[in-house]
């Protein structure tokens, strides 16, 4: 069997652009892959480009072999845009190797542990009450992790996490107030809801170290379970200093590109959830490696799932696959209310399904994903995630 095409799909699908990778071979068998370096789908699309004119004619089968020789081939090794085009090729080769085979990518990864992967969720609301509300509602219905976005310590608030179409727009997002508040609401939500549920955080990379320890200290014992990517990743020495001065458990490593990137996380204790990004770490093949070292360090994943269905089927394969899981995360729960709803079943006729407060593991071969190509000739639309400023005007992460 050999490899006859590799397609980049960069394209609109419903609220987002996605970044899909379609591998053909001569036996009629093809695989489909998923990118995650998001808002940035065009560089990762020429990427798989180059790949493609030394990948056609290879044999699909030798995926670790490939996946060597996709990193190693060019002299400047590693970075987010090489790593996310290898993981989507990477994903695409192992749906190929599943349906050669007859089984679910799963066994390919020493078979599955677990029956149903568990999720967590994110909710939240315009008001104190309403979160409260809502939060009650997924406790109701089997949660048993939550996770918010925090509030912006601006009024009024921007948008909560989802992707409206954008021309270039800033939004504004105060530090210190945003802290303030957001520590308070998130008191008085554990107070409502009792110690049952884990409840966590996202700050998206918006503080600096002093921030995110005052942030900690403000908050009542277990109030959280986990404080999901404070600040930027690029020194991990921050990090270390920031967990000196809080006994909140952190979550971090969803924009890691490599497990080069998790080396220093895992190996100096940084990170108590593995953050793992298939779909931007590398793949199958380089996210198994990362979870047998998380598991050395008995560190549990938590795997990033913010995309399409190639990307939450690959994610439910690595999660059903691995002892030390925690919870995937899951997008909206309620796909088909509100901004952030997408019907995407005329794109993705078979793709893994939400039943209750996660997915039950897929026993068909390969990924169990089938894409409409026709569908995806939807072009291809610019689009950016708002600049975050401070009310001073200097730029912030989004």
């Amino acid at each position: 069997m050999k490899i006859t095409d590799v397609k980049p799909y960069p394209v609109w699908s419903g609220v987002r652009n996605l970044m899909l990778v379609k591998v053909e071979t001569d036996a009629g068998l093809y695989g489909w892959g998923e990118s995650g370096l998001s808002t940035r789908e065009l560089g990762v699309a020429g990427m798989v480009q180059h790949y493609r004119e030394w990948l056609i004619g290879r044999d699909p089968m030798k995926r670790g072999a490939l996946w060597q020789e996709m990193y190693r081939s060019q002299y400047f090794e590693g970075g987010r845009t090489l790593t996310a085009a290898i993981s989507a090729i990477d994903i695409a080769l192992y749906d190929i190797a599943g349906k050669a085979l007859g089984v679910p990518v799963y066994e390919l990864l020493g078979g599955k542990q677990r029956d149903f992967v568990p999720g967590f969720c994110t909710t939240g609301g315009l008001s104190l009450q309403e979160t409260v509300d809502n939060t009650r509602e997924l406790m109701d219905e089997g949660w048993h992790a939550i996770r918010y976005f925090p509030r912006t310590g601006v009024t009024p608030q921007p948008g909560n996490g989802y992707y409206p179409r954008f021309s270039v727009k800033t939004a504004p997002f105060e530090p210190r107030a945003s802290i303030a508040v957001t520590a308070e609401w998130l008191a008085q939500i554990r107070q409502a809801v009792g110690h049952g549920p884990a409840l966590g955080i996202d700050y998206h990379h918006r503080l600096s170290v002093a921030e995110a320890a005052s942030f900690c200290q403000m908050l009542p014992p277990h109030t959280l379970d986990f404080l999901e990517e404070p600040i930027r990743d690029e020194c991990p020495e921050a990090y270390e200093a920031l967990q000196k001065l809080t006994n909140v458990p952190l979550a971090i490593g969803e924009e890691f590109a490599s497990k080069w990137q998790f080396l220093p996380y895992v190996e100096r204790g940084i990170t108590h959830f593995a953050r793992v990004d298939i779909c931007n770490v590398g793949g199958f093949t380089e996210a198994l490696k990362v979870a047998g070292w998380c598991e050395a360090h008995y560190i549990d994943l938590m795997p990033h799932n913010p995309l399409g269905p190639v990307c939450t089927a690959a994610t439910v394969h690595l999660s059903a696959a691995v002892p030390n899981l925690a919870w995937m995360e899951v997008q909206n729960p309620r796909a088909s209310e509100g901004p952030g709803s997408r019907d995407d079943a005329h794109v993705f006729p078979e793709q893994v399904r939400l039943e209750g407060a996660g997915y039950p593991v897929p026993d068909g071969p390969g990924l169990g994903v089938e894409v409409n190509e026709e569908a995806l000739q939807t072009p291809f639309e610019f689009y950016e995630l708002p600049h975050l400023h401070k009310l001073d005007g200097s730029l912030t992460n989004w």
